[in-house]
């Protein structure tokens, strides 16, 4: 497995392979690897000849200096972890390497991006495609993979292929989840033994308004969720919303999407954690993909 610190470096390497008529696979992370990621590496391997894999963490995604800081990195584990998937080359650049100058660009996503996250921590969707953008033009990957778990990243590098014709076709991978029930995530390593029992109930109780979801009104649901998961002490709901899960704008009532996914965020003592649950998808000839009202 070759690592490359350069945007040169790298094309030296792709650009040959590519006009050979290999395909290049891309997962683009922030380190602090997990199962999670290294599915998404797995699935990679399965679907190109090429593994890229980047490891870097993207400071204007970041609205908090301090979440920044904390970030969790340990780059040699991950190199490590990223071998033994099977990964033919990390991408690990410096700050420098991705911004040899800084990136002003302003994307417009409409709605998507002034909502729940959006709302929450504003410009991270501008920084996540400043850094999304900046990759997929360095790599040029025919495929690029990313998790469910960030359900709206996932929507916004959708539209923002979609509005920038950028010749890449998006795979979304499920949410890998502990034991517990925990969607796995690199601020997990954030959280003490107690904590991480404590928010594996987050999971638990979505699941739970799942199973009662059809004999109660979305804005029931809603409530629901957000009761119950703050009766655990260390854990303190910033959002929930159930919401068109194309869109991501909130529904009042479970007729009016085809597409329903709950959204929630969740501060357990200084660690935010964030998590989904799809409670409907009917296809187009109307069939229902997964419980449903």
């Amino acid at each position: 497995m070759l690592v490359i610190e350069t945007v040169s470096g790298l094309r030296d390497i792709i650009n040959p392979l590519r006009k050979e008529g290999k395909s290049i696979g891309f997962v683009p992370t922030m380190g602090a690897l997990h199962e999670g990621h290294l599915s998404l590496v797995q699935k990679c391997k399965e679907d190109n000849d090429i593994c890229v894999v980047s490891i870097f963490v993207n400071p204007t995604q970041f609205n908090n200096k301090e979440d920044l800081e904390k970030y969790p990195r340990n780059v040699d584990k991950d190199v490590a972890a990223l071998d033994s998937a099977g990964a033919d080359m990390v991408f690990t650049p410096s700050v420098e390497e991705i911004y040899p100058e800084p990136d002003n660009r302003q994307f417009d996503f409409g709605q998507l991006d002034k909502v729940m996250e959006g709302k929450f921590r504003p410009g991270h969707f501008n920084g996540v495609a400043q850094v999304v953008s900046r990759l997929f033009d360095i790599v040029n990957p025919a495929r690029s993979y990313f998790g469910e778990k960030d359900f709206q990243q996932l929507a916004i590098i959708r539209e923002m292929v979609r509005q920038y014709k950028i010749p890449v076709e998006i795979i979304a991978m499920p949410i890998k989840r502990e034991e517990s029930g925990l969607a796995m995530s690199s601020r997990n390593e954030r959280l003490s033994e107690k904590q991480r029992s404590d928010a594996s109930n987050i999971y638990k109780v979505l699941a739970e308004s799942k199973a009662i979801a059809k004999d109660k009104s979305a804005a029931d649901i809603i409530d629901y969720v957000v009761d119950s998961v703050n009766q655990t002490e260390s854990l303190d709901v910033e959002y929930f919303d159930i919401v068109d899960g194309n869109t991501l704008q909130s529904i009042t009532n479970w007729t009016d999407t085809d597409y329903a996914v709950g959204c929630i965020a969740v501060f357990c003592g200084e660690v935010r954690l964030i998590d989904n649950i799809t409670y409907f998808k009917k296809l187009n000839n109307g069939t229902v993909t997964t419980v449903y009202i």
